[in-house]
Parts: C-alpha cells; sequence; structure tokens
C-alpha cells in the first residue's frame, strides 16, 4: 500500500479522534488538515519500523497541545454568534442528558487524562501503542486512565446512587 493511500485511510479515526478532542467539527477539520499535510511535508521523518497511523495520532496530538498552549496564552475566545440571549432548555430526554453530562464530565478532565481515555476508549487502541502515541510509559498511560474514569464517576455520579432507568 502506497504512503498516501495508507494516511488516507487513517483519516476517518484521526477525524473522529479530532472531534473528540475539540468538542468543534470545523477545528477538528482543521486539526486533521494540518496532520495530513504536516505528514506529507516530513514524510522523510517517518521510520517503517512503526506504525504509520501511530506516527500520525502523534502529529496530531502534537499540533493539538501546541493549540491549546497557544490559547493558553491568548486567552478566552467567544463568538458574538455564541452567546445566548435566553437561557436554554435542558433536553427532556434522559439518554440526551446521560450524554451531555458525560461530555461535560469529559470535557473537565486534564488534558493528558482525557488525551488518553479517548485513544484507548474512543479509538480501542492498545495500551502500549496509545503510550507510544502519547510518548510516555505504559505504566504512566494507566495511570492517567485510572485517574480519568475516577474522576469520571465523580462527576457523573458514583456508583452507589440510584441512577435514572427507563421502563418499557
Amino acid at each position: 500500500m502506497d504512503f498516501l493511500d495508507e494516511i488516507e485511510a487513517t483519516v476517518p479515526a484521526l477525524r473522529r479522534y479530532a472531534r473528540a478532542l475539540t468538542r468543534n467539527p470545523d477545528r477538528a477539520d482543521d486539526l486533521v488538515q494540518d496532520c495530513i499535510e504536516r505528514a506529507i511535508r516530513k514524510r522523510g521523518l517517518f521510520l517503517p519500523t512503526g506504525s504509520l497511523q501511530g506516527w500520525l495520532f502523534r502529529i496530531l496530538i502534537n499540533l493539538w497541545r501546541n493549540d491549546l498552549r497557544f490559547e493558553r496564552r491568548r486567552g478566552d475566545h467567544v463568538p458574538i454568534d455564541n452567546l445566548v440571549s435566553e437561557p436554554s432548555v435542558a433536553p427532556a430526554q434522559p439518554g440526551r442528558m446521560a450524554l451531555a453530562e458525560m461530555s461535560r464530565a469529559i470535557d473537565r478532565l486534564p488534558d493528558d487524562q482525557r488525551e488518553a481515555l479517548l485513544l484507548v476508549v474512543l479509538e480501542g487502541v492498545s495500551y502500549a501503542d496509545a503510550a507510544g502515541m502519547l510518548g510516555i510509559p505504559a505504566g504512566t498511560l494507566m495511570s492517567r486512565l485510572a485517574r480519568a474514569r475516577a474522576t469520571l464517576r465523580t462527576l457523573t455520579g458514583s456508583g452507589e446512587e440510584p441512577r435514572l432507568r427507563s421502563v418499557k
């Protein structure tokens, strides 16, 4: 398989991961485009001994982290179109409420924990591969996953308290 064909085959996974990181489809597409552009430009740096997908995820993660550092220095930017003049109404569907609650909880995780959690849970990447993509030891990855999961349990409610059930 050609280098460009392998990149093309990885694009859906890159887009999924970028959307989960950014929570913005346009920004995710820009991030993936920057990732692919950099991969093609830096093609000579790819070592065929490793996985191309892992290399591309590593580039995407590094670009994402660079964007976060830039945003922290710049400060908050809220487009005027996003300002709400009326209070919003929460959705009535329990499933949507649970998804929204989980989404907010994931957004509150520290960046390093969110990156690890999304790679392993959303993309199904093995612990060893995820650790390589993030440039950390496997033990550190497992520690971040454990802390992320514990934080999510705390933010979304512990297992001991009653949860809403749907009755058919």
